[in-house]
C-alpha cells in the first residue's frame, strides 16, 4: 500500500541525515505513504518514538501499527502546538519531504496532474475552503499575475492572468481541461507540458499556502529541536529550496542576521555535508525524484 501510495525519495540519504539515536524522538512532518517513517522506525529501539504529520485524510489509511508511532492528522505548520499536545517539547530530528505525493498526483479527481481531466481542486487538505477553482475564478487579475509570476516564475504572467479573467467573464473555468483550452495560445506544442506545469505549480502553492506554511514550520524547528538535533529536508522547486538553504545558513528568510559588538553572528543551525540529489538510477526508477534536493542541518 505505502509504496503504491508514494515511492519515498532519497530514502536512505534522508534518514541517514537524521543521525538517529535508538532512544531518540523524531518527527516525519510529511508522512504520506509512510516510507520514510518506516525506515526511521527500523532504526529506533524500544524506547524510541516517532511522531508523523499529514493533513491529507487519505494518508491515514497508511498509519503504522507500532506503539512507538503516532500519526497526527494536521498540517505541519502546527508542529509545536501538536507536539506539545502529546507532551513533547524537544525532539532529536525532523524529516520533511515537501511537495505533492505520488498518490495525490495519481488520483485524478484531486486535480493535481496534467495527465487527467478533473475539477480544479489541488487541495492537499480536502477540508480547506479555497480550491484551485476559487483561485482561477475569483482572484482579481493583479493577484493572479502576482501568483503566476512569483510561484510559477512565468515571464508572461500578466498576459496569462488577463486571459484567465477575460475567459471566466464568459463562463466559469471548472476543469483542468477548461484551463488548458483557455490558455492554449500560451502553450506551444514543444513547451506545453512545461508551461502548464509552471501554471499548475503556481496555483497549487497558492491553494495550499505552501510558502507560508514552510516558513512557519522552519521557524518552529528552532524551538523544537534539541541542541545537536538534525533537520533533513527535501525540496522540489527553487522557491522552497532557496528558503531552506537561506534558513539553514542564517535562520532568516531575507536580510542578514545582526552582528554583536565584536562582529560575531549567532545562527541557529550549521550545515551538514553538501547538497544531495538523487542518483541517475533512482531517477530512472522514480521519475518524480528528478528535481529533489536534500539539505541537512544540525541545531547549534
Amino acid at each position: 500500500m505505502a509504496m503504491e501510495y508514494h515511492n519515498p525519495v532519497l530514502l536512505k540519504e534522508t534518514v541517514d541525515g537524521l543521525n538517529i539515536k535508538e532512544d531518540g524522538v523524531y518527527v516525519d512532518v510529511t508522512f504520506g505513504g509512510g516510507g520514510h517513517s518506516k525506515e526511521i522506525l527500523s532504526r529506533l529501539g524500544e524506547k524510541g518514538k516517532l511522531y508523523a504529520f499529514d493533513q491529507d485524510q487519505d494518508a491515514l489509511d497508511n498509519a503504522i501499527d507500532d506503539e512507538r508511532f503516532t500519526l497526527i492528522n494536521q498540517n505541519f505548520r502546527h508542529l509545536k502546538k501538536f507536539l506539545r499536545f502529546y507532551g513533547v517539547r524537544k525532539v532529536d530530528g525532523i524529516l520533511g519531504d515537501f511537495g505533492v505525493s505520488s498518490h495525490q498526483f495519481d488520483k485524478a479527481e484531486r486535480g493535481f496532474s496534467l495527465r487527467f481531466e478533473a475539477d480544479l481542486d489541488m487541495r492537499m487538505n480536502q477540508e480547506d475552503e479555497v480550491s484551485a477553482y476559487n483561485v482561477v475564478n475569483e482572484y482579481d487579475e493583479e493577484d493572479l499575475r502576482s501568483i503566476l509570476s512569483l510561484y510559477g516564475e512565468l515571464r508572461n504572467a500578466k498576459a496569462i492572468a488577463a486571459q484567465i479573467v477575460s475567459a471566466r467573464s464568459e463562463d466559469s473555468i471548472r476543469t483542468t481541461e477548461d484551463l488548458r483550452v483557455v490558455l492554449q495560445r500560451f502553450l506551444p506544442k514543444h513547451r506545453e507540458h512545461k508551461i502548464l506545469a509552471q501554471i499548475y505549480q503556481a496555483i497549487r502553492i497558492e491553494v495550499n499556502q505552501e510558502i507560508e506554511v514552510l516558513k512557519e514550520f522552519l521557524m518552529q524547528t528552532q524551538e523544537v529541536l534539541e541542541t545537536g538535533g538534525r533537520l533533513s529536508l527535501i525540496s522540489y522547486h527553487s522557491l522552497e529550496d532557496r528558503l531552506v538553504k537561506r534558513f539553514i545558513r542564517n535562520g532568516l528568510f531575507e536580510g542578514e542576521p545582526e552582528k554583536d559588538f565584536y562582529g560575531r553572528v549567532e545562527v541557529p543551525f550549521k550545515k551538514v555535508g553538501k547538497l544531495i540529489i538523487p542518483s541517475q538510477q533512482e531517477i530512472k526508477t522514480n521519475n518524480r525524484a528528478r528535481s529533489a534536493k536534500l539539505r541537512i542541518a544540525e541545531r547549534l
